[in-house]
């Protein structure tokens, strides 16, 4: 995903509409025509004691300066900093960008994940909240990226990336998707969606949601592997990656 332009930045309008007061929802529209809602802006700035558990649980798992992947509203950027860590943020949203600019981020630049490099300097940490996980989008690119990510993280570095079990519903519209999937040689949770917001829309781009099995598949030969998981009540949860050596 490269930088959004204005009329494609409806993830930017939607944190910008809610931080000026104004009600604002969410609406992801999938390729197959599915609509859902959330109440995600509200998620996106939300201060670190309306976070739930297990959020709080792996946050505390960040050490040094850590590189926060789609930062959003800043929430985990403030937070850190609060806690005394360098943070680099980084949004394809200028407008999330923008705002977290104005919240109070110290460092936060508009660029996608797959513009990350050597270049941004040693990171010792690398946190991927609201299911962020997804914006790796596929399997080949997500073990592209984990690869990146080794090679400019410290060799006690970690991975706290949030995703979601695509396959923990019996929802029928669900079901049938990830059949579909499958069918295209496409992993189940591979889904192909666009934000909308007003006459704001995003490109379609691809957002990959992973069981923990496939996240183990994912890591397994990229220098990283799964230390632990924080659960949630739901199918959302925490993957805390290491690097092999740390065995």
């Amino acid at each position: 995903m490269t930088p959004l332009t204005n009329r494609q930045d409806a993830f930017g309008h939607e944190i910008w509409d809610y931080l000026h007061g104004e009600e604002v929802g969410e609406v992801i529209e999938r390729d197959d025509g599915y609509i859902d809602t959330s109440d995600g802006p509200k998620a996106y700035v939300a201060p670190y004691a309306d976070w739930p558990a297990f959020e709080r649980q792996a946050v505390r798992m960040a050490r040094g300066r850590v590189l926060d992947v789609g930062c959003g509203g800043g929430r985990v950027a403030l937070h850190l900093q609060e806690k005394g860590h360098e943070v680099v943020g980084i949004d394809n949203s200028p407008l999330a960008v923008r705002a977290c600019r104005k919240r109070g981020v110290d460092d936060v630049r508009l660029m996608s994940v797959t513009q990350i490099g050597p270049r941004m300097g040693v990171f010792d940490t690398v946190i991927m909240f609201g299911n962020n996980f997804g914006l790796f989008g596929s399997f080949k690119r997500a073990r592209l990226l984990l690869g990146k990510m080794a090679g400019m993280t410290s060799h006690k570095a970690r991975i706290i990336a949030q995703t979601l079990d695509p396959y923990d519903t019996r929802q029928p519209e669900h079901l049938a998707y990830q059949r579909r999937n499958r069918r295209r040689d496409r992993m189940g949770g591979q889904v192909r969606i666009r934000v909308r917001h007003r006459s704001y829309v995003t490109p379609w781009f691809d957002y990959l949601l992973v069981s923990r099995d496939e996240m183990r598949e994912i890591v397994e030969g990229t220098s990283w592997r799964v230390a632990r998981t924080f659960d949630s009540p739901g199918p959302v949860y925490i993957a805390l990656l290491e690097k092999e050596e740390q065995r």
